[in-house]
């Protein structure tokens, strides 16, 4: 993983949405539903399917809509990601398709690599994903012979128990045919909010500061010491997945729950329920009361897009300027305001039981002196000054120096650790695999008409008269089985829960899987099933892929 962070950044897509859309000849899309959750670049993604014939391959267990402008699906068994980039890499290894002379100049590691990667041939990849070999082979000439081409993924590779491992693969399989550094290519996450990059630049990871400057390097948290006057920890801390289980070893005691619905959106519900209830004070900040909120001792309103001015860093890491449009309603405040008081009273508050004078941080007055601190503090956005964007520029960072205009492709020339580092990359199952007792495959994600917990899209009338409760996506084989007529309610088990939704009978499951949403409270959420198994080193819930019971109800 090191060598990956290193090599390919942050998980920040290395080209732009329009870059992908104009330049790519071919292109991966797996693990991302991208017309439905990104529906802005899924659109773009058809105009140049259309227009200029962009040839589109998609590996995703669901016949999702982007199938429809494909030239190929690869259906493969949920969890079986690894094997299916192996193997498409032992096909272009076997036909001689990689780029020997990127692999040469520009990486290292191949032969380790490569050697794992020859384990996978066409029947042994058939056989663990289930596409068949001829499939294989159409996929990999496809993307080897028409460069450059472009890699996309979202939630759908990262949610499992291998999801740091899915991507390194992903990484293999750019610098294999040498689409790193170049418009039209690239490895291209797809964030799943409106700043979830923002948050991670800013350092909103436990184990770096801004700009990803780790935690552990002294020289790093000397110079931060330095800038905010206080003693730094060198240790790394936990992530979201780890803070609220440890409510229940008594190792947290205290939340702090900004923007964030756990109670819709994180795996396993009933056991978060139980972690919530554990804690001796759980603070929540946000614009409506959520489904967590009955968990909250204290619930801060914060606001809106529209009542805030500021920036945000969207999935392509560009940089833009958000500027307020109304002002706040009743008591809410803008996020920043209510941590920065929070943050002086518990500061003064500290220094008056010590009998020192009053801390004198912490007071910001407009968004303009945060980025001025970001601005000195972090280099990928050093020349993104307020004054630039105010004049109306946007930027991908690395923003290095005020006269600098961004970086629209990153990787160009060399990787930022020097040479790229291939990593072998061996499959390994999902932790929970169906059985006699759960004997099918669920698989969750959105829909277009909802976002995320739904707590905004919930409260639209016109989004909930087209899609108002959860529905459980159900193969007709499957169907059959049970002797659904289209009008029943499924019951769905696993071994931490059980819901109760509509049945939609539809082959855009394969048989043996079902597929719900999270989108709806109390017993529609598709959570209360969902696994806590955690990828070992992002510490990433195993959404994507658990075993369950299906009833007619």
């Amino acid at each position: 993983m090191a060598g990956l962070a290193t090599a390919f950044g942050s998980g920040a897509m290395s080209n732009s949405m329009a870059d992908v859309a104009n330049y790519a000849a071919s292109l991966l899309v797996i693990g991302s539903n991208t017309t439905e959750q990104h529906p802005v670049f899924g659109s773009m993604i058809r105009r140049a399917v259309r227009t200029r014939g962009l040839k589109v391959v998609v590996a995703d267990p669901r016949r999702i809509d982007l199938v429809e402008v494909s030239v190929l699906h690869l259906r493969h068994q949920p969890g079986t990601d690894i094997a299916l980039i192996n193997g498409l890499m032992n096909i272009i290894l076997e036909k001689g398709w990689e780029d020997q002379e990127f692999i040469a100049d520009r990486t290292e590691g191949f032969d380790a690599f490569k050697a794992v990667v020859l384990k996978y041939t066409p029947e042994v990849v058939s056989e663990i994903t289930g596409v068949p070999i001829e499939m294989l082979y159409q996929a990999a000439e496809i993307l080897a012979c028409n460069k450059p081409m472009a890699v996309i993924w979202a939630m759908g590779i990262t949610q499992h128990t291998t999801g740091v491992r899915n991507v390194m693969d992903l990484a293999n399989l750019q610098m294999l045919l040498g689409n790193m550094g170049v418009a039209g290519g690239g490895v291209n996450p797809l964030r799943g909010q409106n700043n979830v990059q923002g948050a991670c630049d800013m350092g909103g990871l436990p184990n770096v500061y801004p700009a990803y400057q780790a935690v552990t390097i002294d020289a790093v948290r000397e110079r931060f010491e330095a800038a905010w006057g206080a003693p730094m920890s060198p240790k790394v801390g936990l992530t979201v997945t780890e803070m609220i289980p440890a409510a229940l070893e008594d190792k947290i005691r205290a939340l702090y729950i900004l923007g964030e619905d756990p109670v819709m959106s994180d795996p396993d519900v009933n056991h978060l329920k139980h972690c919530l209830e554990m804690c001796d004070f759980v603070l929540l900040q946000d614009i409506f009361p959520t489904e967590t909120a009955q968990y909250a001792d204290v619930l801060l309103p914060g606001v809106s897009f529209a009542e805030k001015t500021g920036t945000f860093t969207n999935t392509e890491r560009r940089i833009q300027l958000v500027r307020k449009a109304i002002d706040p309603i009743g008591q809410a405040r803008e996020d920043w305001r209510i941590i920065s008081e929070l943050a002086q009273r518990v500061l003064a508050e500290g220094k008056r039981q010590i009998g020192e004078a009053p801390y004198a941080g912490w007071d910001y007055a407009h968004s303009s002196e945060i980025l001025a601190e970001v601005n000195a503090l972090t280099p990928s956005y050093a020349g993104a000054t307020w004054e630039r964007l105010e004049r109306g520029e946007t930027f991908q960072w690395p923003v290095p120096n005020s006269g600098h205009g961004g970086t629209p492709i990153l990787h160009i020339g060399k990787f930022a650790r020097g040479k790229g580092l291939f990593a072998p990359i061996e499959d390994a199952p999902p932790a929970e695999m169906p059985d006699a007792e759960y004997p099918m495959f669920l698989n969750t994600g959105r829909v277009l008409y909802h976002y995320h917990g739904g707590a905004m899209t919930r409260r639209a009338k016109g989004l909930m008269e087209i899609y108002g409760q959860t529905r459980i996506e159900i193969n007709p084989e499957d169907a059959q089985k049970m002797g659904l007529d289209g009008k029943q309610r499924l019951r769905v088990i696993s071994r931490r829960g059980q819901i109760e939704a509509e049945a939609w009978i539809t082959d855009r499951v394969p048989p043996g899987m079902v597929f719900g949403n999270f989108h709806f409270p109390a017993d529609q959420n598709v959570n209360l099933l969902t696994n806590r198994a955690l990828d070992p080193t992002a510490k990433i819930p195993e959404y994507k892929v658990c075993a369950v019971r299906v009833e007619v109800v």
